[in-house]
């Protein structure tokens, strides 16, 4: 019998991967997550997705307060099958233990916001916010793409019920008081 020239971690356990298994498996692709123990491997980003990212970076780096981090493109782990990779994550300062850290616990994390990539159009839309909500992250943007302009909409957490609650739907500033006084003229993203 002929051995495979593929990888291993090709060809999953029967039980599905846990999201500690992304710092063992090697040569995995740069910005694989693991949603329900499958790999969910990244495509190729639009500009749109790229300048909304760094937009949201640069602008929540700049009014958080001191107890609290931006962090971009880090894996959560939600559960032992969920370790996705929002695209912006706000979690508490005390949850960076060292420069070699490869992901944060749900527990840590405030804000999770999600550009929407055609490609990742229902798990942005759909599975990602169910599992924030289900792992209790208190916060969550959805960013949509309008002609090439960022429409942010906004979720807080029903505790009781652990999905999320619409609160507002911005289209050229985004202001808000929570998780912390957040003001984002939507419409410099035609300046970066």
């Amino acid at each position: 019998m002929e051995s495979s020239s593929l990888p291993d971690w090709v060809f999953p356990p029967p039980q599905g991967f846990a999201a500690e298994d992304l710092d063992r498996i090697t040569q995995l692709p740069a910005h694989t997550e693991l949603i329900d123990g499958s790999l969910v491997f990244v495509s190729p980003q639009a500009s749109f997705h790229t300048l909304a990212v760094s937009l949201f970076e640069v602008e929540l780096r700049r009014m958080a307060p001191a107890d609290v981090r931006v962090r971009r493109e880090m894996s959560v782990i939600l559960d032992e099958s969920q370790r996705p990779e929002p695209d912006i994550s706000v979690i508490r300062a005390d949850a960076e233990h060292s420069r070699e850290q490869t992901f944060y616990r749900a527990k840590d994390v405030t804000l999770v916001v999600e550009v929407v990539s055609p490609e990742s159009r229902t798990r942005d839309r759909k599975r990602k916010p169910t599992l924030y909500a289900e792992a209790c992250i208190p916060h969550f943007w959805r960013v949509e793409n309008n002609s090439g302009q960022p429409v942010v909409y906004v979720y807080e957490l029903d505790s009781v019920t652990r999905t999320y609650v619409p609160t507002e739907i911005f289209h050229d500033r985004l202001k808000v008081t929570v998780p912390f006084d957040i003001d984002i003229d939507l419409t410099e993203i035609d300046r970066l």
